[in-house]
């Protein structure tokens, strides 16, 4: 049997847990898909990899929900106050990790894209 101070140290527990899971997700939707040739998508990678296993595939215009984190230690944080041009310059040929749902079905997960196919919107 669990006390009544043990269930409220139970719940406080789980409450942070929670708080610090939401918080390593936080997105920011501020960039979308552009240059993709007509008629084609642009692929979401599970890894930063061209060759790493395809989540899914969005077409142009379609807003991403950004981590903010690209490889070569580019942070789109970091480099939002910049012209769009310079950003572009910036991410044109990383990997930039996304936020995302390919099953459409609310369980949401970390997928990587090529900056080149990318825009600050």
């Amino acid at each position: 049997m669990i006390s009544r101070f043990g269930t409220a140290s139970i719940l406080a527990a789980a409450a942070i847990g929670l708080a610090t899971i939401q918080a390593s997700a936080a997105t920011f939707a501020a960039w979308q898909i552009t240059n993709v040739p007509f008629g084609d998508t642009l692929n979401v990678r599970k890894y930063p990899a061209s060759n790493s296993q395809k989540q899914a595939a969005y077409p142009n215009g379609t807003v991403l929900q950004m981590t903010g984190k690209c490889t070569g230690g580019v942070n789109l944080f970091d480099i939002s106050g910049h012209p769009e041009w310079k950003q572009e310059q910036l991410v044109r040929y990383r990997w930039c990790q996304i936020w995302h749902d390919p099953a459409q079905n609310g369980n949401f997960v970390t997928g990587w894209v090529y900056g080149r196919y990318i825009t600050p919107h």
